[in-house]
């Protein structure tokens, strides 16, 4: 459910794109710039730090504090006055979410064993589906729903009718955030130290001497982050504009064919994986390799459709292959890294993630200004779908070998701590 209202919070925010932009005259770059990299200007700063409090103190404590600091900060957004203030509200937005994902991957590994690990990540995705779907399909409504409303004034604040939106899907996740804390903490498992937590210097020191494992799953993560974010920050004015799409349509078609998709994309992930797994130590990384060769075709195809529901159909075809990535990207990493410096690798890896996700928001202007404008916003997506994708899948399959040798080697130690055990 956390999980889920993170996903929920971006997946309406999306929505509002063009809503925002008319209401506050913004161009196509300063929406990027809202969109995408507003939500990691502070996460550059603190996501890290925030990490290794996962890796030191119980981390149902800090998950709970940043649903709070999430949800809240999504509130404030359906008050703020200026660009300059919705801005700063996105910030804080991103500091809230920062340690989400690390604490609960870490939790999850602890909670499950190696061999039921592929399955509860898998399970997890549901907050991602359920978020992105029902984010689309009830924030669709909601905006459908106020689409007729006047501003209202409040002394000095004007609030706009779909800042309501905002407001209503906050509320909830500050209520969630109190059952968070409530979770029971799981036993710490797979520690390779005493300590609680190694520092970050020696967190980078052990990426760096394992660099052939570590850089080719996270340049192959950044790469992929900014063709996916980019096109889904950008999907909703894509279909308003290409195809004269309302708030409401796009929610309705995005959120059914999303919740027919990313469960088919994370079932065939977990499947790939495990049957790779019986003959192949590298399995994890050669199956992101192949789920994302797979979707190539689609994701270019996708802005080429002559109608909106084709165009959503193929976007959703290429995001089948995207999900599939997710469970095995996860499970790699969880494999591999050590129990106390698993939250900070975890955030590094997904530092990847959200970074390049977010710039992908501003990307997408970028190639379209260098197309022809905002009529063209259809080719860059392509472009950058085209051009991006192909290099992540050449990034991740560099990392098979290299994987392999080093699964092969814990698996020494493991036999070894265990011949010596009394």
């Amino acid at each position: 459910m956390a999980t889920m209202m993170n996903f929920f919070d971006v997946a309406v925010f999306q929505l509002t794109a063009e809503l925002i932009k008319r209401d506050f005259g913004l161009t196509d770059a300063q929406l990027g710039l809202l969109l995408g990299p507003a939500g990691i200007m502070f996460y550059l700063v603190v996501g890290i730090p925030l990490a290794r409090l996962v890796d030191i103190y119980r981390r149902t404590t800090v998950l709970g504090c940043g649903l709070l600091v999430t949800s809240g900060m999504t509130a404030a957004g359906g008050v703020v006055q200026s660009y300059g203030q919705f801005f700063a509200s996105r910030m804080f937005v991103g500091v809230g979410g920062s340690a989400h994902a690390p604490g609960t991957y870490s939790m999850l590994a602890d909670y499950f064993p190696p061999k039921r690990l592929a399955r509860a990540i898998a399970f997890l995705q549901l907050g991602f589906i359920l978020g992105n779907g029902l984010g689309a399909i009830l924030g669709g409504l909601m905006l459908g729903y106020v689409a007729g409303w006047d501003p209202t004034q409040f002394g000095p604040l004007v609030i706009r009718n779909w800042q309501w939106v905002l407001i209503a899907i906050g509320a909830p996740g500050m209520l969630l955030a109190l059952c968070i804390f409530m979770i029971p903490e799981p036993p710490r498992r797979g520690k390779v130290s005493e300590s609680k937590a190694l520092p970050i210097r020696a967190v980078l020191s052990e990426i760096g001497a394992r660099r052939r494992v570590y850089f080719p799953l996270f340049l192959g993560l950044a790469l992929s982050a900014l063709e996916a974010g980019g096109l889904a920050a950008w999907r909703a004015p894509f279909m308003m504009r290409t195809y004269g799409w309302t708030p409401e349509q796009i929610g309705a078609w995005s959120g059914l064919t999303f919740f027919v998709a990313m469960p088919v994309g994370v079932i065939f992930g977990t499947w790939l994986t495990e049957r790779l797994s019986k003959r192949h130590r590298d399995a994890p990384v050669r199956t992101t390799a192949i789920v994302f060769a797979i979707a190539v075709p689609f994701s270019v195809l996708s802005p080429f459709m002559p109608t909106g529901e084709l165009a959503i159909v193929f976007g959703s075809l290429a995001g089948v292959f995207g999900i599939a990535a997710a469970v095995p990207q996860n499970v790699a990493i969880q494999t591999v890294t050590p129990n106390e410096m698993r939250g900070q690798v975890t955030a590094l890896y997904l530092f990847m993630f959200t970074v390049f996700g977010a710039l992908g928001a501003s990307f997408i202007p970028i190639v379209t200004g260098l197309v022809g404008g905002d009529a063209n916003l259809w080719i860059s997506m392509a472009l950058v779908a085209g051009g991006l994708l192909p290099l992540a899948v050449w990034a991740i399959s560099r990392g098979m070998r290299p994987y392999a040798e080093e699964v092969a080697r814990l698996e020494r130690i493991s036999v070894t701590r265990a011949a010596s055990a009394p």
